[in-house]
């Protein structure tokens, strides 16, 4: 577990704030206009409570059934915060999702758009909502083609009657991201939405130069978790036979 004393994490979080401040002046942009989520995922309740304690208020999830043993009492910190399900959502879990959840960034087909939809009418609750592109194409990663995106945003709108506010991304590891975030926004120009869900630990400076509103880091203010070190488990030496 990582020792996150008050300080460390208050200057972890500053430092990624002036970051995002100061790739925001150079790239002309207005301070304050690309938002920061904290991607609390795999850290428990001990380990966000300084996070949240330091002024962070957006924290970002991948899994509802995670998200529902930790948030309900971290919540009574402070009555701000945002939580975001960055992570890919089955339709047996919309329930859970639109009563906790206040922006579900990985609507990506018709079955999960069609159980939100019915949630939303049923709860009242009217979380923000990204459709999550694959930009990479990579088969095992959530998101719809880029070919389909446009068509799948106005099903979203004319058939579900959601409101689909951004685009998601999650570059392919191991490739430059400029290109892949340059595309998300021409996209997200041609198909009229405002947000842009892109940029990790690793390269959210390069995703704000190329638009992103929501940028999502966890290592550079959570740092990362030890390895797990397993004990080698000593080989089984047969027994020598009887004499």
């Amino acid at each position: 577990m990582p020792d996150l004393k008050p300080d460390d994490v208050q200057s972890r979080l500053a430092s990624v704030l002036a970051r995002i401040r100061d790739k925001e002046v150079q790239s002309g942009r207005q301070p304050g206009s690309a938002q920061l989520i904290a991607v609390s995922k795999t850290f428990d309740v001990d380990e966000i409570r300084p996070v949240i304690a330091a002024g962070q208020r957006r924290f970002g999830e991948n899994r509802v059934q995670e998200a529902q043993a930790k948030w309900p009492l971290l919540r009574e910190m402070a009555d701000d915060i945002e939580l975001h399900l960055i992570g890919p959502l089955q339709s047996n879990k919309a329930k859970e999702a639109i009563a906790l959840f206040d922006a579900i960034h990985t609507v990506d087909r018709d079955k999960i758009a069609g159980a939100l939809a019915d949630e939303i009418a049923k709860q009242g609750r009217t979380p923000k909502l990204f459709v999550q592109v694959n930009t990479g194409l990579e088969p095992q990663k959530a998101g719809i083609a880029p070919r389909e995106a446009a068509e799948f945003v106005e099903r979203c709108r004319t058939v579900h009657g959601l409101t689909i506010g951004g685009l998601m991304c999650i570059p392919p590891a191991g490739e430059a991201a400029g290109p892949h975030f340059a595309l998300l926004a021409k996209m997200a120009a041609e198909i009229g939405v405002e947000n842009l869900s892109m940029g990790m630990s690793g390269d959210f400076e390069t995703a704000i130069a190329f638009g992103a509103t929501h940028v999502r880091v966890g290592g550079a203010i959570f740092g990362s978790r030890p390895p797990v070190v397993t004990e080698p488990v000593a080989p089984v030496v047969p027994e020598e036979p009887a004499a």
